[in-house]
């Protein structure tokens, strides 16, 4: 998976980056056919906000967090990805079975 991280009014540190492509690699846990990612991070008058844009085979998942603290932004981020990931990884398991 190729994981892009930029940042919008910010400086991205070497510490945050990899913080953020360390959360992005365990999705794939849940769903293995996940092309690249694309995160921008951006600050704006107080509020820190994390998005991203996931390219999957046959389709494409956005997330986006807000909160004071950047971190927690990535956290809450990663979180909604997740659920997204394994609702659609559900999903493609649950047709594949009634296929059969």
């Amino acid at each position: 998976m190729q994981i892009h991280v930029s940042g919008h009014h910010l400086q991205i540190s070497d510490s945050l980056e990899l913080y953020v492509k360390t959360k992005l690699l365990k999705l794939e846990h849940h769903f293995q056919n996940i092309i690249n990612t694309v995160v921008i991070l951006s600050v704006e008058k107080g509020r820190q906000k994390a998005e991203t844009k996931v390219h999957i085979s046959g389709g494409e998942i956005y997330a986006e967090a807000e909160s004071k603290n950047l971190y927690k932004s990535i956290d809450l981020m990663i979180a909604k990805l997740d659920r997204q990931i394994i609702k659609l990884r559900d999903k493609k398991i649950g047709k594949r079975h009634l296929r059969n």
